[in-house]
């Protein structure tokens, strides 16, 4: 592998890494307040939709983002109410959740666009673009260096610098606030928390809400930026593999980033090679496609240990009388 396919590959995981780090981030925020949320791939799916289908009407991405995260939002506020409103069982209403959006979606899809349960594609200002960060021109000439920053770190769109960017602001948050301190104890002891006069169900609610928030950012990253509108059921399990990356990383942000480009440049290397000849037999196309998740079954049975869950997560909270 030469230095150009080499940054052509890291590019790509970047690019692939995006929509699970903010859907991983996204599940961390609900799980750390004791919210199990089986449900990203629903949103995520959801919000892609209505992304691309409002940036398709309007000719505007932001309004499409917006749209996107509103529909994630919903969705959101659909589990937590079934989980914390209702002390419903997390694991039913996050599935219930992937089944909605992936028959909703494709089902008003065909009613507005009659495309098959596509989107028009997107064009101009309905997508966002790469930007080119400053200097790119400068050092264009300096070996390593130069290919490095304008074609790896430049040229992205500005969702996946958002993306990168919660990672040091989730962990600050959590860890270096007093709303993090207290989102952390709702996962851990609930009753310490409604003892100190706090409330469990509203500090719950937020976090479910900053969940659906960046699941709409992921799930309009996919549909604006990584690809040019919504196809049926184009997350492709990336939520689950969220939840995987989570787990991996044992509910900690930093350990989160690693996961995701870890699971990124094992669909990036997928996507690259394909029909790999290895003299004997040929690899089919089908076991690259597979690999990134036979990989993640692999990884979390057989490298991260014994991953301990916030102790109060997917148990409803009961107010003591």
């Amino acid at each position: 592998m030469d230095f150009v396919t080499l940054l052509q590959v890291l590019d790509s995981t970047v690019r692939l890494a995006t929509p699970l780090l903010l859907a991983c981030l996204a599940g961390l925020f609900s799980e750390r307040a004791g919210i199990f949320d089986i449900g990203l791939e629903g949103k995520m799916l959801a919000a892609a939709f209505f992304s691309a289908a409002v940036a398709a009407i309007t000719g505007d991405v932001w309004l499409g983002l917006g749209a996107g995260v509103l529909a994630s939002l919903a969705l959101s506020l659909l589990h937590g109410l079934a989980s914390i409103t209702f002390r419903g069982n997390q694991l039913i209403s996050g599935v219930a959740i992937n089944f909605l959006a992936a028959g909703l979606t494709v089902l008003i899809a065909q009613d507005w666009f009659s495309q098959g349960g596509r989107t028009p594609s997107l064009i101009g200002e309905g997508r966002f673009e790469g930007i080119t960060l400053p200097g790119v021109e400068a050092i264009a000439g300096i070996p390593l260096i130069g290919p490095i920053y304008g074609e790896l770190i430049s040229g992205h769109s500005i969702l996946v610098y958002v993306a990168f960017a919660m990672v040091p602001l989730t962990w600050w948050l959590l860890y270096r606030t007093r709303f993090g301190l207290r989102l952390r104890a709702v996962g851990e002891a609930p009753e310490a928390v409604d003892t100190a006069g706090i409330s469990v169900v509203g500090l719950r609610f937020v976090a479910v809400g900053i969940c659906g928030v960046l699941c709409g950012i992921a799930g309009a990253y996919l549909a604006t930026a990584l690809q040019a509108g919504f196809v049926k059921d184009m997350t492709a399990g990336r939520g689950f593999i969220a939840l995987a990356a989570l787990i991996f990383a044992k509910w900690r942000p930093w350990y989160a980033l690693y996961a995701c480009l870890l699971f990124g440049l094992l669909q990036a290397v997928a996507l690259r090679y394909q029909n790999i000849d290895l003299g004997a037999f040929v690899v089919p196309v089908q076991v690259m496609d597979a690999l990134p998740y036979i990989l993640t079954v692999v990884i979390l049975a057989g490298f991260v240990g014994k991953a301990i869950p916030p102790r109060a997560g997917g148990e409803p909270y009961v107010k003591e009388r």
